[in-house]
C-alpha cells in the first residue's frame, strides 16, 4: 500500500499530529470509526477511515484481520500484530518512523488502525530513497531490527517537515533472515553513533523494559527471541547488515 491520496483529511473538529503520540493514539483507541473507501492498490483489506472522539478527528487506516489474505511464509491472521510491534519498536528507538498504530476492534472485526500520513507530494520518493538522508538511514536500521520483508519506495511518508515515516509492517519479525528493502546505499558500513544509542536502548527494551512484554503479546516467543538476537548482532558487529544470500534484496515492484 501506498498511503497517497490529496484531500482525504477530514475536516472539522480538532485534527491531532503524528507528533503526538499519546493523543494519537488514544484517538485511535477510543474514537468512532468511520469507514469511508478502500485503497484497492493493497493487496489486503485496507479501507481508508475518519476517526473522531471528544472533539477530535483524523484521517487513519484499518486494516481488518478478517481481510488478510493467507501467505506462504508467514502465519494466518497475524499481520495486524506485526504492525503494531514494528510502531512497539520504532518508539522503543526513540525515532518514531512509524505513525502511532494500534490494535482494536472495527467495523469489520479485529484489526490494525494507523495514523494517516499524507506525503508531501513535491518530494521526489525515488530520489529520497537512493539519498543519504539522517531519516532515511535511520528507516534502514529500522527495518534491520524488524527484519522488513517489504521496504518499498512507496512504503516513504515524508509530510514534508524533514521527518519521514513508514507504513506496511505487515511482513516483519520473521524467525528466518529475509530483509527485503530499497535500502541498501549503507551495506557493510559503519553504525552511526546515533543508531548504536538506538539499539542499545532496545536491547535494554526486550531485556529488562516493557517492550519484550508488549512484543510477547503480538509476536512468537521465537520470533521475539530473533528480534534480540538481530540487535544484539548489530551491537556487536557494529556495521548495516548485507543482504541475505538465499533471499531476493529487493521488494518486487520496488516502488
Amino acid at each position: 500500500m501506498t498511503q497517497s491520496s490529496r484531500d482525504r483529511t477530514p475536516t472539522g473538529g480538532k485534527s491531532v499530529s503524528p507528533h503526538d503520540v499519546e493523543g494519537a493514539e488514544r484517538l485511535l483507541l477510543r474514537g468512532r470509526l468511520n469507514v469511508e473507501g478502500r485503497l484497492v492498490q493493497a493487496s489486503n483489506a485496507t479501507l481508508y477511515c475518519s476517526v473522531e472522539w471528544d472533539g477530535t478527528q483524523a484521517a487513519c487506516v484499518y486494516k481488518p484481520v478478517a481481510g488478510e489474505r493467507p501467505l506462504w511464509d508467514f502465519p494466518d491472521g497475524t499481520l495486524a500484530d506485526r504492525e503494531v510491534a514494528a510502531y512497539a519498536v520504532s518508539e522503543a528507538m526513540g525515532w518514531h518512523l512509524v505513525p502511532p498504530t494500534v490494535h482494536r476492534d472495527g467495523p469489520y472485526g479485529p484489526g490494525m488502525v494507523q495514523l494517516w500520513v499524507e506525503p508531501d507530494p513535491d518530494i521526489d520518493l525515488v530520489g529520497l530513497s537512493r539519498s543519504n538522508d539522517d531519516t532515511i538511514r535511520r528507516m534502514s536500521v529500522f527495518d534491520a531490527v524488524v527484519n522488513n520483508a517489504d521496504r518499498k519506495i512507496g512504503h516513504l511518508l515524508p509530510p514534508g517537515d524533514g521527518h519521514v515515516y513508514g507504513c506496511d509492517h505487515g511482513v516483519c519479525f520473521s524467525v528466518e533472515y529475509k530483509l527485503r528493502t530499497v535500502l541498501w546505499q549503507w551495506r557493510g558500513k559503519p553504525l552511526t553513533a546515533e543508531a548504536l544509542e538506538a539499539l542499545g536502548r532496545v536491547e535494554s527494551a526486550l531485556r529488562t523494559g516493557p517492550l519484550g512484554d508488549r512484543l510477547a503479546e503480538l509476536l512468537t516467543a521465537e520470533e521475539v527471541d530473533a528480534t534480540r538476537r538481530r540487535v544484539e548482532l548489530m551491537l556487536k558487529h557494529r556495521i548495516h547488515p548485507y543482504p541475505p544470500e538465499d533471499w531476493p534484496a529487493i521488494p518486487w515492484p520496488p516502488l
